[in-house]
């Protein structure tokens, strides 16, 4: 990551240039539209990029995909390429969001607006043609944080059935980067940057004093009992490594089917920056193949998270 992207000012204005010339990005096959809907706080308007694969008549699974950026930038169109190989996977409806960033307003205004989401779609799943129940949620990075969060509160109110969820290389210990045994140094996403991102997201809860939430950083949760299936990997040389393991060990621990993997010597986003080195593109393998097993025998098949049909 560029050191001049650790500048609040210079992320600020980064967001502004690719929001003032974003332009849609057109997946052949895939029927592109944008909805809005109003802010749960009543404060803002949330973008929602949906992607329908067309030629596929009935209701389809829907995927809430949540894009990362460290909490601080980003937008649905990044994650394109992303978002076009789980269409062609297999076939679902993804709804993106562009929920707020942190230096528009911090937690709870992001990871509300993913929620929001969920539930906006579950509500207009007819309109939408899409099903009301066994929903999907993914991302990468602090995308992947947003989906551990998101799937959190759907198992604590059971507003929605998540079939399963895919939290890649999730962005959720805030206490890793005032952790000298997790500071670490490498491409994209070092130690310093996790201490902006995570400073910036929490900055309201931090200045009011108030406890921080599992909803903010999940890995602060303690209760993995009736979690969904999942599916995580992350490379060994990057700040997510140790909570993504702990993460998956703790899921592992109440029976939870996951399927994950560790790349040896992996930076952050690797995956989607190596290009076609091999590790690369075994990333990528890896999350594709799982993503239409895990389809195959959670939303097609309907069964449960140990593999028993509901």
């Amino acid at each position: 990551m560029p050191k001049i992207l650790r500048f609040p000012r210079v992320v600020k204005l980064l967001n502004y240039v690719v929001e003032r010339f974003r332009q849609a990005k057109v997946i052949e096959g895939v029927h592109l539209e944008e909805r809005t809907i109003r802010s749960s706080d009543g404060t803002a308007t949330l973008r929602l990029v949906i992607y329908r694969p067309e030629n596929v008549s009935g209701e389809l699974p829907a995927l809430l995909y949540c894009h990362g950026g460290g909490y601080i930038m980003g937008n649905p169109e990044q994650s394109v390429e992303m978002i076009e190989k789980f269409i062609k996977t297999r076939p679902c409806v993804v709804i993106a969001p562009d929920y707020r960033k942190s230096f528009t307003k911090p937690f709870p205004a992001g990871f509300d607006d993913c929620y929001d989401t969920l539930l906006w779609a579950r509500d207009h799943a007819a309109e939408l043609g899409i099903a009301a129940t066994r929903f999907i949620v993914a991302g990468h990075s602090a995308g992947g944080g947003l989906a551990a969060a998101v799937t959190l509160k759907a198992r604590d109110t059971q507003d929605v059935d998540i079939a399963f969820q895919m939290p890649i290389y999730p962005m959720i210990d805030d206490t890793q980067p005032d952790d000298p045994a997790r500071e670490i140094h490498t491409p994209v996403w070092d130690t310093r940057m996790n201490k902006l991102g995570w400073g910036a997201y929490l900055a309201g809860l931090k200045r009011s004093g108030e406890e921080i939430p599992a909803y903010a950083a999940p890995a602060r949760n303690s209760d993995y009992r009736g979690f969904p299936p999942t599916i995580t990997f992350v490379g060994t040389l990057e700040p997510f490594y140790w909570e993504t393991a702990a993460y998956v060990d703790a899921l592992r621990s109440e029976q939870v089917d996951v399927a994950y993997e560790e790349y040896e010597g992996c930076y952050h986003a690797f995956d989607a920056l190596g290009g076609q080195a091999e590790v690369s593109r075994k990333a990528r393998a890896f999350t594709y193949d799982n993503f239409a097993a895990f389809y195959d025998k959670y939303v097609v098949s309907g069964a449960d998270a140990s593999g028993v049909p509901s």
